[in-house]
């Protein structure tokens, strides 16, 4: 995000990823004073936290609303949604129940690539967001489950479609236990409203998967892999072990499966062994088992077992 633009989070929980948009401004230079905040929260009382956390932090123009984002979305113009520079969220994880039979006909148009399954709202956050993205300088950012990136069925369907229209940019692998509720690997999903030239009918894949420090009950994602992860999404690039930049055509002819492994290919790395080492440890193994078995057989006899 820069200076005075608009930032919405269609999930926003208590406001964690617009504060972060918002430091990041800070951090750069730039003057968080000038930046438009946009969120909606389905919980009563998570969205009057989101709103007391902007408060604190001393953030001005801001508006937080109650509702069900699906459902009901709150930011637009009679059928037309409300549309920002800069959209992400990190939503429900494979919502179930989600609103498909408001999708059918849908009054804002957000189905645009097809109606998500019932059981399954990844994509309809995904529509959501790409149709509130500003026509020219709109980009999103979406947190999904690795299954997003390879189901079938309705779901294959708009990915497909989504992929068509060029507006995907990156995909992002992320490591395993970063979320709280769920020990399930994430991706992230980069979309760009109008791609730079030298970006069209490309998708950069990025494996992050290594990029985590463990924990005893969650892993920890720091500030040093969030660096990694830019700094390789900004070359824009394939990189050993990495990132693959793959044409659009490839993607196709993999049935649109985005699942990051198809396209970034680790090297195998082969340990070589030291066979006189090796041979030496196996003996002292086996000479130390000797001399265990003699104390106990002399511990036996010493009791009369033997």
């Amino acid at each position: 995000p820069q200076e005075k633009e608009s930032i919405y989070d269609p999930a926003c929980g208590s406001g964690g990823m617009l504060l972060e948009a918002v430091h990041y401004v800070n951090s750069s230079g730039g003057d968080e004073r000038t930046l438009k905040l946009y969120g909606q929260e389905k919980n009563l009382t998570t969205s009057s936290i989101a709103r007391i956390n902007l408060f604190l932090h001393g953030i001005q123009d801001f508006q937080i609303i109650r509702g069900d984002t699906l459902r009901n979305p709150s930011f637009h113009e009679g059928d037309q949604l409300s549309q920002f520079d800069i959209v992400i969220a990190n939503p429900p994880f494979s919502l179930k129940n989600w609103g498909q039979e408001h999708w059918s006909h849908d009054p804002f148009g957000r189905n645009i690539a097809g109606t998500p399954p019932k059981s399954n709202g990844d994509y309809a956050w995904v529509q959501h967001m790409i149709s509130s993205m500003a026509p020219v300088t709109g980009r999103m950012a979406i947190v999904l489950p690795h299954g997003a990136l390879f189901r079938g069925g309705a779901e294959g369907k708009i990915r497909k479609k989504l992929i068509e229209n060029d507006m995907l940019e990156a995909v992002i692998g992320l490591g395993p236990n970063l979320f709280y509720g769920t020990g399930i690997s994430a991706c992230i999903l980069v979309f760009r409203a109008k791609k730079d030239e030298s970006k069209k009918n490309k998708v950069l894949f990025i494996d992050g998967s290594e990029q985590f420090q463990k924990g005893r009950n969650q892993n920890f994602f720091l500030q040093e892999h969030a660096d990694n992860v830019l700094d390789w999404y900004e070359k824009y690039e394939d990189m050993e072990d990495v990132s693959k930049l793959v044409d659009i055509k490839e993607i196709e002819e993999n049935e649109f499966n985005l699942n990051i492994s198809r396209y970034v290919r680790k090297k195998l790395v082969v340990e070589e062994i030291d066979l006189e080492e090796t041979f030496r440890e196996l003996n002292q193994a086996y000479d130390e088992f000797l001399e265990s078995e003699e104390k106990m057989k002399s511990l036996l006899k010493e009791v009369g077992v033997l």
